[in-house]
């Protein structure tokens, strides 16, 4: 058994007092959940009535799948131009040329301070006025998620790569690697180790901004309940199942990115436990 380092063992007297707490918490809690059951009652929220299209209507569904493969799609597209900026930019700012290290980091420090929702509007009602193109819906949703979370995922790699030991650079510059070598070969892969909470943190929430895609009219998930509950009348129950939609995504994509952090630690582990066989086996 492991002594804890972080913090002092709590004794007999702060024992009772945390259970005591957790008592009172718990109490307090289910009061106020019976107190919200109380009024849910009270406005006919539990009736059969409210629940009926969901096992009646099939058109629920598919209008439900239809906003989801929209949401989908926005943020697939966003995601994946979203990282390309990140490493660009990122590589940009710690570049050593300052021609090229200030207006990326100018790019970065202004797509970073804008909101995205103004980003969103900008895009969709003053590019058209500006530059003579009008831009469709999802796409001004995808440019925006892009500019706004390439910009914060440009910095989640910036931090991942200064936070690798100097020894790897000057390593890999006493192999005759040049800095653009450097950092795309040596220090990226390992930063990706460092940084992969960070950035799948992002991801989630560009995931869950894509529906901000409502203000401009993108048929996207949350967009699709809003149109369904002015039919239904149903708002509670059918923006908990879009609710629970989100969570199952965002849980979905955590579990992803847990499972590769662990396998590869596991293949950085046998890598290092395999290196002093090899070099016993040179000797």
């Amino acid at each position: 058994m492991t002594t804890p380092v972080l913090y002092d063992v709590q004794g007999p007297r702060a024992r009772r007092r945390v259970l005591l707490s957790s008592l009172v918490g718990g109490v307090v809690l289910l009061g106020l959940l019976a107190l919200a059951a109380r009024r849910l009652h009270a406005n006919d929220q539990f009736e059969y009535a409210k629940y009926e299209p969901f096992l009646t209507e099939p058109l629920l569904y598919e209008r439900l799948l239809e906003g989801l493969q929209n949401t989908l799609t926005a943020a697939a597209y966003s995601l994946v131009l979203a990282l390309l900026f990140g490493v660009v930019f990122a590589f940009g700012r710690l570049s050593h040329a300052w021609f090229v290290r200030l207006p990326a980091t100018a790019v970065i420090e202004f797509f970073r301070g804008v909101p995205l929702l103004l980003l969103i509007l900008a895009l969709f009602l003053a590019f058209p006025l500006v530059v003579g193109v009008e831009l469709p819906a999802l796409w001004a949703l995808v440019i925006a998620l892009t500019l706004y979370n390439g910009s914060v995922i440009a910095e989640i790699i910036r931090a991942g790569i200064q936070a690798i030991p100097k020894g790897q650079t000057e390593a890999a510059y006493a192999t005759g690697l040049g800095r653009g070598q450097t950092l795309r070969l040596v220090l990226l892969p390992q930063a990706v180790r460092v940084m992969l909470p960070a950035l799948v943190s992002q991801l989630v929430v560009l995931l869950k901004d894509t529906s901000l895609g409502f203000v401009i009219g993108y048929a996207e998930l949350l967009r699709t309940g809003g149109q369904l509950v002015q039919v239904l009348n149903n708002p509670i129950q059918l923006y908990l199942a879009i609710a629970l939609i989100y969570i199952v995504l965002n849980s979905s994509l955590s579990a992803l990115a847990g499972y590769l952090e662990s396998r590869q630690r596991r293949t950085v582990g046998a890598t290092a436990a395999l290196a002093p066989t090899e070099s016993g086996a040179v000797l």
